[in-house]
C-alpha cells in the first residue's frame, strides 16, 4: 500500500508561484515515476507532469516552460514548482504513482 500526501496549494495572483509538494510512504519510492494530474470545475483529470525514476521530466504542453517537477528521493518528496500562474491553472493538484493517488490540493488562481 502506497500512501501520497499532498500540500503547497492555496490561493494566489496571476502571476505569481507557488510549490507542490507530495510525500510518499509505503513503498520504494526512488523505483518508481511519479506524475501529477489536476481536475478544475466541470473539467475531466488531466496530466500536468511526470518525472521518471531516473530523473527525467515530462509536461502537459500547457505548462511547459512555466512548471517544473523535481524529486528528492532522499525524503521520498516529489515537488511542483509552478511560476507564472494563470486562472485557468485553477484546479485541484493530485499526486499519483502506479495506481495510487493522494487526495488533492487546491491551486486557486485569481486576484
Amino acid at each position: 500500500q502506497v500512501q501520497l500526501v499532498e500540500s503547497g496549494g492555496g490561493l494566489v495572483q496571476p502571476g505569481g508561484s507557488l510549490r507542490l509538494s507530495c510525500v510518499a510512504s509505503g513503498s520504494v519510492f526512488s523505483a518508481y515515476a511519479m506524475k501529477w494530474y489536476r481536475q478544475a470545475p466541470g473539467k475531466q483529470r488531466e496530466f500536468v507532469a511526470l518525472i521518471t525514476s531516473g530523473g527525467s521530466p515530462n509536461y502537459a504542453d500547457s505548462v511547459k516552460g512555466r512548471f517544473t517537477i523535481s524529486r528528492d528521493n532522499a525524503k521520498n518528496t516529489v515537488y511542483l514548482q509552478m511560476k507564472s500562474l494563470k486562472p485557468e491553472d485553477t484546479a485541484v493538484y493530485y499526486c499519483t504513482s502506479r495506481e495510487f493517488w493522494g487526495q488533492g490540493t487546491q491551486v486557486t488562481v485569481s486576484s
